[in-house]
């Protein structure tokens, strides 16, 4: 359900926000502030799937780029599920593959932890693919850790909740220096204490939205090169 990862100390470790099905305008991001895999790491909120035409690939990308880690959104537990909406929400690349693609695909995003907390020379920062509930990280772990009805609540929480972006909650979340999320598109990042969400819309199909590639140990949007 978490999965944890140590400072890096030979490179950057980056967040992006929802990447929908658009890995190729994500690798033009990346390019474009010199990011390099030999000693940088990319951290995903997760809807990585559904909505722009590189879906498919995905396995490429959870699979084949050890630099690459993703929490568990939304998009990826409707795939996962099989869920009647998910056809209406972009989920149609998948609804195309054989049965035995279908099981190999959601097989991977099952795999994917509901939250990543990082280490950074000031904190740990946790990230998650919508919301947390209650104001306490050490909440959150521990529910996801006992299990049981309180545990499906988070998971839920996690993937489908905008309480705090709709609400503009701005008392933070404690036990943590920082929480990355997505889910709500915006024109530009926007900090709610120490919640930063981060889906600018580089997946929206007109192209008016990019990629907000965040630095999480400066917790700063990486300028271009």
């Amino acid at each position: 359900m978490i999965k944890r990862f140590g400072r890096n100390t030979a490179g950057r470790d980056l967040a992006v926000g929802d990447i929908h099905g658009h890995f190729t305008r994500l690798q033009a991001a990346l390019d474009a502030v010199g990011f390099d895999p030999a000693v940088d790491r990319l951290f995903s909120v997760g809807d990585l799937v559904d909505r722009g035409p590189d879906s498919i690939d995905v396995d490429c990308w959870v699979l084949r780029r050890p630099w690459f880690h993703a929490v568990r959104g939304n998009h990826e537990q409707m795939t996962i599920e099989r869920s009647d909406m998910h056809f209406l929400n972009g989920g149609a690349w998948f609804c195309g593959l054989s049965s035995v693609d279908q099981d190999c695909y959601a097989v991977i995003l099952a795999d994917l932890p509901l939250a990543i907390e990082i280490e950074t020379l000031s904190g740990v920062v946790g990230v998650v693919h919508a919301d947390i509930p209650r104001d306490d990280w050490a909440f959150l772990v521990a529910g996801l850790k006992a299990g049981g009805p309180e545990a499906v609540h988070i998971e839920a929480m996690c993937q489908w909740s905008r309480r705090r972006i709709d609400q503009f909650d701005e008392s933070g979340v404690s036990g943590i220096r920082a929480v990355i999320c997505g889910h709500t598109p915006v024109r530009s990042p926007v900090v709610l204490g120490n919640v930063y969400h981060i889906d600018t819309g580089g997946w929206l199909p007109d192209g008016s939205g990019h990629f907000t590639l965040l630095n999480l140990e400066t917790l700063e949007v990486e300028p271009h090169k």
